[in-house]
């Protein structure tokens, strides 16, 4: 009978049980030492199979079955012993059997004796025992073996490090569908270790391994798809792989298929599904993933906002050291979002970032040192953080290192090395270095001066807004390369950005119509706009465009405000402007006391006109006491800054000796400084001066010079003097016909004596045909101007009918005016008047009293006919003695007639006491004349 038979139903047992009675035969063949049956009864055991589950005795026999060396019992007595599965755990029995095994070429237990050694379990770490048995394990054709003998190789642990080989064994393990090795040997291809780098094999070793569910592998494979790595590009399947990876948990696989469902890559955009598997990734530790959670959170993008969330992830991103994350929490503690500023932390975190070369982070680190935020000012860590940044591409590091150099923190001044990283800043758009760089080709600094690549990089920053560049421009498009409608755009542009001076220019480009159409209304605007940034001489002119009503309806208490407010803050013109409104008290009280406070304000900061007003202010006492020294001080000073009026007057001073020493030199010197600029008084009294040699040395060439040019501006008395070079012939030819031209602007112009003299050219014909019509109508001019002999002459053009009908009461009214004026002709004719009774009644004491005015005058014939009125008794009693006193008085003047009466008032004793000899003298006397 078979022994490996049932004793009673006859059939082999040893892999299956037939009858209730095997397990018997079973246990008596073992118990007879059959390893087979040995090793059956433990599996039965085991198992349950045949009889019930007994542990103890399935592990009997399993060992008993070892010992006669029955290799699967072995390897399960291994099992056993190392998982410590009925009997207690022991790790160096464990070792025993599986080295017994491999010893009987048990490829599995070959393989894990190789473990064991590597690991150190049940014996000690012994790697090239490990690589001997791992090796024979791969030779006989055990996948994972094969896979990790090619990291044995690759390692160089138990053998020397050898890619070569390390490359055929894991290629083999892959070739054998070992997918760990399919993963490693597409990495090979992929970064081309010991091989070429092959991104087609690399993919189809991702696909293979992919395809038996390695999830690193998926993973990779989505990204060959997604970047086109080996094969076409393709979404979806990139999709398909990298969200087959996160759903078995590989959390980059996570992260990306959150990325997909953010940025609506190969699938809709959707928020919520980005941010659960951000969350995942996050939640298995993705670092990456830690920091877009907290943006997510941040920003309430497939959540609710929740700072203190995105706060909480940002910090655990940060503490595993995700670079942005560090930043992100610096940047929290910095601002104090949804907490309170902590520059320390803010510090820390930045340094962290910093030191894993985050560029923003060593930018603002550098901040931190400069500073002192956080940490005490240190210039020299400042620099080196600056450096460091603008040398891995930091554009405002670049800027700000630029400013060192060209300052001299903690390095010498160096504007050359300024200008490189202005440069290099400008280069990477960065708008303030391509501004400041323009200024260092402007001005020559680092580099020499070129205006071309000023302009260039001017125009640069202008175009992506830096306001100064476009002001600039504006300075280009005005100076240089002439273009008005540029500068205006420009204007318009730095103008619209806030730059002031830009907006204040603007309204000039409105208002003087400079590249664009004059517009008061915009000028007004962006004056308004400039004021109200408080720039000063916006202020001032948009007080004018209120005063002048430009733009705007006049409104003079806002005029008055704006200048107020102009003058407050140092406008020197305005403070002008206030004084003259205070002065004359426009849209607000006189108040001489403010305006003399004003003008002395604007003259301390040099406005020429105020020094002249504050000058008169001392000269005349108003509102401060009269003080010349003052007044000469500052009628010099405005002199000094070209005022024509203070020059004259400074003239004046010096030729009255006004606290100084008279000084017709200086005089002169003043006269003629404000006469060469058109000054046309100085002229004329500059014109005197060389006339009359005071100053300076005689000269009537130039004095006829100054008083034509002085003329030739209006000056009246100019006009008169040279009349008098024309009439006389003084240097020059006599010119009637020129002295009348002068005569009748000098009248023009309502010079009393030029209108009485014009009457006498057209009277008289001097210089023009006569013309008694023009002369009497310029002698009634005169006469209207109260000119008595022009009174006098127009009595008599009315009286004689010269130039207009005849009108004896017009002639009456005439003279009469003149004689009250004292024109003792006119008296005189006024008396014949009043006595002969024409064109009023005759009135002897009238004719009397005229008589006496004009012989009180010295009027010869009116002192004759006054001695006959007091004589006869006309007009007034008689009296001899007051007759013989104004005889005598005509008698003395040759009047023969009052010699002869004299004569006989002594010969009569009229008035006198008789003397005879007198008689005879006077009647000699008388003769003599008559003959």
């Amino acid at each position: 009978m078979n022994t490996e038979n049932c004793l009673y139903c006859n059939i082999p047992f040893t892999e299956e049980l037939w009858c209730k009675e095997c397990i018997n035969s079973l246990e008596k063949l073992a118990e007879n030492g059959n390893k087979e049956a040995m090793f059956s009864l433990a599996n039965c055991c085991n198992n349950g199979k045949g009889t019930e589950k007994n542990f103890e005795k399935a592990f009997h026999w399993y060992q008993k079955a070892a010992e006669k060396d029955h290799i699967i019992a072995m390897l399960n007595l291994v099992n056993h012993y190392y998982s410590g599965e009925k009997t207690e755990e022991n790790f160096e029995k464990a070792f025993h059997w599986c080295q017994k095994a491999a010893e009987k070429g048990h490829i599995d237990a070959i393989f894990n004796l190789a473990a064991c050694y590597r690991n150190g379990e049940g014996t000690e770490k012994d790697f090239e025992k490990a690589f001997y048995w791992c090796q024979k394990a791969a030779e006989k054709g055990q996948i994972n073996a094969m896979f990790n003998l090619a990291n044995y190789y690759y390692n160089g642990e138990g053998i020397e490090k050898n890619f070569e080989k390390a490359f055929h064994w894991c290629q083999k393990a892959a070739e054998m569908g070992q997918i760990d090795a399919m993963y490693n040997i597409a990495n090979h291809y992929y970064i081309g270790k010991e091989t070429e780098k092959n991104f087609e094999k690399a993919f189809y070793w991702y696909h293979k391994a992919a395809e038996k569910d390695h999830i690193i592998a998926m993973f990779n494979l989505a990204n060959h798809y997604h970047n086109g790595e080996g094969t076409e590009k393709n979404f979806e399947k990139a999709f398909y792989w990298c969200q087959k990876a996160a759903e078995q948990g590989q959390i980059d696989a996570m992260f990306n298929l959150a990325n997909y469902y953010y940025n609506g890559e190969v699938t809709e955009k959707n928020f919520e599904k980005a941010f659960y598997w951000c969350q995942k990734a996050a939640e298995k530790g993705q670092i990456d993933a830690m920091f877009n959670l907290a943006v997510y959170y941040r920003n309430g993008e497939g959540t609710e906002k929740n700072f203190e969330k995105a706060f909480y992830w940002y910090q655990k991103a940060a503490e595993k050291g995700q670079i942005d994350a560090m930043y992100n929490l610096a940047v929290y503690y910095r601002n104090g979002e949804e907490m309170e500023k902590n520059f320390e932390k803010s510090f820390y975190w930045y340094q962290k970032a910093a030191e894993k070369d985050h560029i923003i982070a060593m930018f603002n680190l550098g901040n931190h040192y400069h500073y002192g935020e956080g940490t005490e000012k240190n210039f020299e860590k400042s620099f080196y953080w600056y450096q460091k940044a603008a040398e891995k591409g930091q554009v405002d590091a670049m800027c700000n290192l630029a400013v060192y150099n060209r300052d001299g923190v903690e390095t010498e001044k160096n504007f050359e090395k300024a200008f490189y990283w202005y440069q290099k800043a400008a280069e990477n758009d960065h708008i303030i270095a391509m501004f400041n760089l323009a200024n260092y080709y402007y001005n020559g600094k680092g580099i020499e001066k070129n205006f071309e690549k000023a302009f260039h990089w001017y125009q640069k920053a202008a175009e992506k807004g830096q306001i100064d560049a476009m002001y600039n421009l504006v300075a280009y498009y005005k100076n240089g390369e002439k273009n008005l409608e540029k500068a205006f755009y420009w204007c318009q542009k730095a103008a619209e950005k806030g730059h002031i001076d830009a907006i204040f220019n603007l309204a000039a480009c409105y208002r003087n119509g400079e590249g664009t159409e004059k517009n008061f209304e915009k000028a007004f605007h962006w004056c308004q706009k400039a004021a109200e940034k408080d720039h000063i001489i916006a202020m001032f002119n948009l007080a004018n465009h209120y005063y002048n009503g430009k733009g705007t309806e006049k409104n003079f208490e806002k005029a008055f405000y704006w200048c107020q407010k102009a003058a407050k803050k140092g406008q020197i013109d305005a403070m002008y402007n206030l004084a003259v409104y205070y002065r004359n008290g426009e849209k607000t009280e006189k108040n001489f006391e403010k305006a003399f406070h004003w003008y002395q304000k604007a003259a301390e900061k040099d406005h020429t006109i105020a020094m002249f007003n504050l000058a008169n202010y001392y000269h005349n006492g108003e509102e401060t006491e009269k003080n010349f020294k003052k007044a000469f001080y500052w009628y010099q000073k405005a002199a000094e800054n070209g005022q024509i009026d203070a020059m004259c007057n400074l003239a004046v001073y010096y030729r009255d000796g006004v606290e100084t020493e008279k000084n017709f030199e200086k005089a002169f010197y003043w006269y003629q400084k404000a006469a060469e600029k058109d000054h046309i008084i100085a002229m004329f009294n500059l014109a005197n001066y060389y006339y009359n040699g005071k100053g300076t040395e005689k000269n009537f060439e130039k004095a006829f010079h100054w008083y034509q040019k002085a003329a030739e501006k209006g000056q009246i008395d100019a006009m008169c003097n040279l009349i008098a070079y024309y009439r006389n012939g003084e240097e020059t030819e006599k010119n009637f016909e020129k002295a009348f031209y002068w005569y009748q602007k000098a009248a023009e112009k309502g010079h009393i004596d030029a209108i009485f003299n014009l009457a006498a050219c057209y009277r008289n014909g001097e210089g023009t045909e006569k013309d008694f019509e023009k002369a009497f109508y310029w002698c009634q001019k005169a006469a209207e101007k109260d000119h008595i002999i022009a009174m006098f002459n127009l009595a008599n053009h009315y009286y004689n009918e010269v130039g207009t009908e005849k009108n004896f009461e017009k002639a009456f009214h005439w003279c009469q005016e003149a004689a009250e004026k004292g024109q003792i002709d006119a008296m005189c004719n006024l008396v014949a008047y009043y006595r002969n009774g024409e064109e009023t009644e005759k009135n002897f004491e009238k004719a009397f009293y005229w008589c006496q005015k004009a012989a009180e005058k010295g009027q010869i014939d009116a002192v004759y006919n006054l001695a006959n009125y007091y004589y006869n008794g006309v007009g007034t009693e008689k009296s001899f003695k007051k007759a013989f006193h104004w005889y005598q008085k005509a008698a003395e003047k040759d009047h023969t007639i009052a010699m002869f009466n004299l004569a006989n008032h002594y010969y009569n004793g009229e008035g006198i006491e008789k003397n005879l000899e007198k008689h005879f003298i006077g009647g000699k006397k008388q003769q003599k004349k008559v003959k």
